[in-house]
């Protein structure tokens, strides 16, 4: 009997399989210049997402600021739509431009909301993952609450928010904003929502969706072995930024030691580190999934080894204590992501484009 693929209950009529297929690495402006000669096969990223929506892995994680990806998820759904097959669920997210902040209002809400929806081709969206770059300027609650009202005329199922640090997911939560989950940053290299986020979390209801949990690609088997490589020589923005990461917390010979613990892992469970590094985060209190990024076909066999696989808890136990040998990122979730002069703010910021436009 084929092992059936973990799922999570999120609301009384709507759940999430432990994996979400990414779709950040398919924005335009992800790759860096000097890489730009290994463009996408988008015909095969198309063949990938439509393999592993018929395997069961039936939820898309996209944004409105992910250039191109509400327009490509839009065309497999069409075509599935034709065809008669089953769709996708798809949580995209809305992310008001930081130059917009103090001037964001109903209009502006619905205008982005209204977009998303013709983009994707439905008429109404599975989840809106919100985002407030800037705690400081006004708007954050009133801004949630037109989401809210817009929940409620039916083109939005769930209201979540996407990199909220503990205190100001609780500003949300305490005005009576529905949130469903919070995405976040979470894995074997960072670890911030265990400070405050999970335990507020199991208080409050709310859910974790982790991303990063392969760290753009870091946590494979790929890199193990290998040295250090420059900043400059990383061919997109995924990589630059978990590089990052990983100079923050266990710098390359521990980041080093922390993959050949997982090939001897995968060497008894028969997965790859990447699987390995998925699994161990969804296995993770109120970790209700993890988004993997897919950028191709070969992806999907990797992403199906997963069906009806856990992180051994021996191992995790093992795994848990070899990282508290190291640091973690300063701070809440996502607050050096916002901290003015830190390097992992301009990171963030160099692929983002005008929500209000799509420019």
């Amino acid at each position: 009997m084929t092992p059936s693929i973990a799922r999570t209950q999120l609301t009384a009529d709507y759940s999430i399989p432990k994996i979400i297929n990414g779709g950040w690495q398919l924005a335009t402006g992800h790759a860096l210049a000097h890489a730009l000669a290994h463009a996408l096969d988008m015909k095969d990223a198309h063949n990938a997402f439509a393999e592993l929506l018929d395997r069961g892995f039936d939820t898309f994680d996209c944004a409105d600021i992910y250039t191109g990806v509400e327009a490509f998820y839009g065309q497999i759904i069409a075509e599935r739509r034709r065809a008669g097959l089953s769709l996708p669920q798809i949580h995209t997210k809305f992310v008001p431009d930081l130059k917009d902040l103090a001037h964001v209002d109903r209009a502006y809400v619905e205008r982005v909301i209204e977009r998303s929806l013709s983009r994707l081709g439905v008429e109404r969206l599975d989840m809106v993952q919100f985002h407030w770059w800037d705690y400081d300027v006004p708007g954050m609650i009133d801004t949630a609450g037109e989401l809210m009202r817009l929940q409620e005329k039916g083109l939005i199922r769930c209201i979540s928010t996407t990199n909220f640090n503990t205190a100001n997911l609780k500003k949300l939560v305490d005005a009576g904003i529905p949130v469903v989950t919070n995405q976040c940053q979470y894995s074997l290299l960072d670890r911030r929502p265990e400070k405050a986020m999970t335990d507020f979390c199991r208080r409050s209801g709310v859910k974790l969706i982790a991303y990063g949990t392969v760290a753009g690609g870091f946590l494979s088997d790929k890199w193990l072995g290998k040295p250090e490589p420059d900043l400059q020589s990383l061919e997109n923005r995924s990589l630059v930024k978990y590089l990052l990461v990983i100079e923050d917390t266990l710098g390359w010979a521990g980041y080093q030691k922390l993959l050949e613990r997982l090939a001897a892992l995968g060497k008894s469970t028969g997965l790859s580190i990447a699987g390995l590094s998925s699994l161990y985060t969804i296995g993770k209190p109120e970790a209700a999934a993890a988004v993997v990024g897919t950028r191709n076909s070969r992806h999907v066999a990797d992403t199906c080894r997963l069906i009806g696989k856990t992180f051994p808890e021996d191992a995790r136990r093992e795994m848990d204590e070899f990282l508290k040998l190291f640091p973690q990122i300063e701070g809440d979730c996502f607050d050096i992501e916002r901290q003015p002069g830190s390097r992992h703010i301009a990171i963030m910021r160099m692929n983002l484009v005008d929500s209000t436009t799509g420019k």
